[in-house]
């Protein structure tokens, strides 16, 4: 899909511990995604979903195939990145590639792990991340307005540009991020942002990394990171990284008693993930045969030729029409046969908006 999220946090938050939990995590699915691969600064993780078991209690199939999403562990940021300190260029423009920021957070004491800013401070931690993100959109964005300076003169979409341009670097030159400038519904942002990706303008969620003992009462720590949340209107995960990378040792069901122990429903791994996928705009389509029953990463808004496109590019080209089953239909008549015979089948044109959880059947000719 080409859409990915960065890890990013400060030095010794528990940012590698949660990269390497997710890396395990899609390692642990590779028996059953023969196309995972795992490079040493990117975790392909499935997306788990219990629908893809029901369906496979019907159909039997010989695998489950997951959606995925690309993780991108991004090293550790540290004051003056922006200027290049500590490798920064190099890390701020991996973030530059991605949709999606999962903000490590540091919310829990041990005295035997520094802290890179000498204690504890979730909120100052955000704060150095955020302002190096900002000074980095701000370097790129001067450049851009002294091109842009000299094309307004002949050029009508240039000046436009500009005027916004100058707008935004004011804005950013009072440690404000792209995502509370005012005009980013006006086109000219919008090609702006398309050319320059800023890092201050992308969708963030704190994971909060916290002990064993935070995990069901929330600490000072992690009251205070979700009040600032909320100002920004960002999503929280608390998880602690040391228990997830030992729950992705385990089967499902070790897992799960291991959970209930815990007094926890889901983990925090699965809770980014899960929040990830929606984040990034993504859904997923089901085709269940005996070979397979597997899960389609699209984007939401879809159209149906585009959505079958993911299997193979010739389902685009020669596409006639889809035979489509809601998951619900699915499970309650016991397969394709049973909704056919009830009517829950329908078939479905070109124009037709794939939805999250069809179990689809393409009809194509080339």
């Amino acid at each position: 899909m080409g859409l990915g999220v960065g890890i990013v946090g400060l030095p010794n938050v528990g940012k590698s511990t949660t990269f390497n939990a997710l890396t395990k995590a899609g390692n642990a699915e590779s028996a059953n995604y023969p196309f995972c691969t795992i490079e040493p600064n990117k975790a392909i993780v499935p997306v788990p979903d219990s629908r893809l078991f029901e369906l496979a209690k019907i159909v039997k199939p010989e695998r489950i195939q997951y959606s995925t999403i690309d993780f991108v562990d991004i090293a550790g940021l540290v004051r003056g990145a922006s200027k290049g300190e500590g490798l920064g260029n190099q890390f701020l423009s991996n973030i530059r590639e991605v949709e999606v920021i999962l903000h490590i957070v540091r919310c829990f004491e041990d005295e035997n792990i520094t802290h890179v800013e000498g204690k504890i401070d979730p909120l100052r931690d955000i704060e150095i991340i955020q302002t190096e993100l900002i000074l980095a959109d701000l370097q790129q964005l001067d450049k851009k307005i002294d091109k842009l300076t000299r094309q307004a003169k002949s050029d009508k979409e240039a000046k436009a540009q500009l005027d916004i341009a100058l707008k935004l670097a004011e804005h950013l030159d009072s440690l404000e991020p792209v995502n509370s400038f005012e005009d980013r519904e006006n086109p000219s942002f919008a090609a702006l942002n398309k050319e320059l990706r800023f890092l201050s303008g992308k969708t963030v969620i704190f994971g909060a990394n916290v002990d064993e003992d935070a995990l069901l009462e929330d600490n000072i720590y992690v009251k205070n990171l979700k009040e600032y949340a909320k100002t920004i209107n960002a999503d929280v995960i608390k998880l602690c990284a040391k228990i997830e990378e030992e729950i992705v040792a385990l089967n499902d069901e070790e897992a799960k008693e291991f959970l209930n122990e815990l007094g926890i429903k889901e983990s925090g791994l699965d809770k980014i993930v899960h929040l990830s996928f929606e984040k990034l705009g993504l859904i997923s389509y089901f085709t269940a045969g005996v070979k397979e029953v597997r899960a389609w990463t699209i984007e939401k808004g879809w159209k149906a030729p585009k959505a079958a496109s993911v299997i193979h590019n010739d389902f685009e080209k020669g596409f006639i029409r889809a035979e489509v089953i809601s998951y619900d239909d699915y499970i309650a008549y016991n397969g394709e046969n049973g909704a056919k015979d009830s009517g829950k089948m329908r078939l479905e044109g070109k124009e037709y908006i794939v939805k999250d959880g069809d179990v689809m059947h393409f009809r194509f000719n080339v």
